[in-house]
């Protein structure tokens, strides 16, 4: 019914491209299958970012497992940086050459979605996160981003698809569309609330047909125990919304409602989010879920035990170790038999491409979203 591929068709690797069939079917032919040791890494961040958050992990080792090769890990969550080996493949290339595409189609985009949502996450600090941005993808993946965005620092999500993958409850406001059939705001917030159980927060939609400072008094006015009031103003139309925030703010407090608190969505960006000290809290959409990809790239590095790399890449087998005070990692040689000290805290640092599968098993346990959205914010206080 929907332009998708089954997931018995993304495992098989139906989902690759033709070169890698047409690879694997001439190794065969001529007899060249090798052993291969091959790594992930990125080349370069998008947008001058100077790290990254690995997300997809949890796919690619229920992508992986029952192939007859060993995959080692960063764990999902964890920061990393250009150049750093954040999967290491072990195997004959012909049991896992299809699986290259969907393997980084796993990691790159998700990566990429939980990257953003930790950046805006350092901006925001303590003030909720929310995710918005599903109806801009394909319905199919909205499981996916509200689970990276999630991860990566969100504190909610707006999809109920993804509720029972993150045991979290979707969380939201009101539509306009509500609001214009009711054709009335103070009866349409009303209605919506009378009608909803007592423990959903009490914010107003507050900017369908008047200025928005005005709309946040009738709410104010309207609903008991309001708790917030919500500005979607899209920017072709919102003029300055740092200043518009400020108004709301004011007309709220003099009034004596300086316990409603304003959230703002909308066309939101990380400016904003530095901008906005008066709003308490942003629902942020297409800037997380269309979020640039992290270009992961995957490539042989040794062949029946013999360093390889093409041009820009670095050959052999690495390993990856990083201070667990600072995070500052260091990659070496697989021949560089000593643990590295961390040249900043002096700390002997500690190995993270761990087990992921072995001989087709998987061995590693897979946290659940809290666990990694957790471990997520501890990175981003250093």
């Amino acid at each position: 019914m929907f332009h998708t591929a089954t997931e018995e068709e993304i495992k098989r690797g139906d989902t690759t491209d033709i070169y890698f069939r047409r690879t694997k079917e001439v190794l065969k032919r001529k007899k060249l299958d090798r052993k291969v040791i091959a790594e992930v890494s990125v080349s370069s961040l998008p947008e001058g970012y100077t790290w990254g958050i690995l997300a997809g992990i949890e796919e690619v080792a229920k992508l992986l497992e029952d192939y007859n090769i060993d995959v080692y890990s960063l764990p999902e969550g964890n920061i990393f940086h250009e150049r750093e080996p954040v999967l290491r493949i072990e195997g004959y290339y012909s049991e896992f050459c299809e699986l290259e595409t969907p393997i980084l189609g796993l990691i790159c985009q998700a990566s990429g979605i939980s990257t953003k949502a930790a950046r805006f996450k350092k901006f925001a600090g303590e003030k909720p996160l929310l995710s918005f941005g599903i109806r801009r993808m394909h319905p199919a993946i909205s499981p996916m981003i509200d689970r990276s965005a999630y991860i990566g620092g969100c504190d909610g999500f707006s999809g109920i698809a993804a509720e029972k993958l993150l045991n979290e409850k979707a969380s939201g406001t009101m539509s306009h569309a509500f609001i214009i059939i009711v054709g009335d705001q103070k009866l349409a917030w009303t209605y919506y609330y009378k009608a909803l159980p007592e423990n959903i927060p009490r914010i107003a939609l507050v900017d369908t047909y008047c200025d928005e400072k005005i709309e946040a008094v009738w709410a104010a006015e309207t609903i008991k125990d309001l708790n917030g009031v919500r500005i979607d103003t899209p920017k072709s139309r919102r003029g300055d919304i740092r200043k518009i925030v400020e108004e709301v703010r004011w007309e709220l407090d003099i009034r004596g409602y300086k316990n409603v608190k304003i959230f703002v969505s909308g066309g939101i960006n990380e400016e904003d989010i530095v901008n906005l000290k008066l709003a308490d809290g942003f629902g942020v959409g297409t800037s997380i879920s269309a979020a640039s990809t992290i270009d992961f790239a995957l490539d042989i590095v040794e062949i029946d035990g013999m360093p390889v790399a093409k041009r820009g890449k670095l050959g052999g087998k690495k390993f990856v170790y990083r201070c667990p005070t600072c995070l500052t990692v260091q990659v070496i040689h697989e021949k560089e038999k000593e643990k590295p000290a961390c040249n900043k805290c002096s700390n002997t640092m500690e190995e993270i491409l761990l087990p992921l599968i072995k001989n087709g098993k998987l061995v590693a346990e897979l946290p659940e979203a809290e666990k990694i959205r957790e471990k997520v914010l501890e990175q981003l206080k250093i």
